[in-house]
């Protein structure tokens, strides 16, 4: 039964450093891919529609994407959408196609983005820890209510710790490896 408790943990880190990760594709490092505009909704039809629902997004250079919508009604709201975002390009457009152009990050930039890569990783490792409290409650708990025994509370603990340590390991490589790129670009 205890096992349960160390599987569903595990799954829940999995997730929250899968999360972590798409959120490390959505930022703007220098070089274009099409996940810098994932967070990005057009209003489709009265709809707020994710913008690759709407149009193809292709990467023809490395600093340069290019957006071909659907349907042309659609150029002026895909423009809008991308101008009131956080990307911070200014798109421009030929009556067919949208053109973003990435500029070349200055170093203080690439330092504000390591902060930014820095802070979103502490949330997710705070995240990760929360996980590992609530399931140090349930062990407690079933001790408690004796399920388990002594010996095997300290064994789940045990187990819960060193998977929670390679969750925040596995974290601070993601972190680093990011941070190489950032500041190589």
């Amino acid at each position: 039964m205890t096992k349960d408790i160390l599987t569903a943990m595990q799954d829940k880190m999995s997730k929250t450093v899968a999360v972590f990760k798409r959120e490390l594709g959505s930022l703007r490092a220098g070089r274009a891919t099409p996940q810098l505009l994932d967070r990005i909704t057009v209003d489709y039809y009265g709809t707020e529609t994710p913008l690759n629902q709407v149009a193809n997004i292709a990467i023809p250079e490395a600093r340069v994407i290019t957006i071909a919508p659907w349907e042309a009604r659609m150029i002026s709201p895909i423009e809008k959408a991308i101008q009131k975002s956080d990307l911070g390009i200014n798109p421009t457009n030929d009556g067919k196609i949208i053109r973003l152009v990435l500029p070349e990050l200055t170093e203080e930039r690439r330092r504000d983005l390591v902060k930014q890569v820095k802070k979103m990783a502490e949330e997710s490792k705070v995240a990760v820890r929360s996980i590992r409290r609530d399931a140090n409650e349930q062990v407690k708990k079933q001790r408690k209510d004796s399920v388990i025994t002594e010996d095997d509370q300290k064994q789940e603990e045990n187990d819960i710790q060193k998977a929670t340590d390679k969750m925040i390991k596995e974290i601070d490589q993601i972190v680093a490896e990011k941070e190489k790129e950032l500041m190589s670009v």
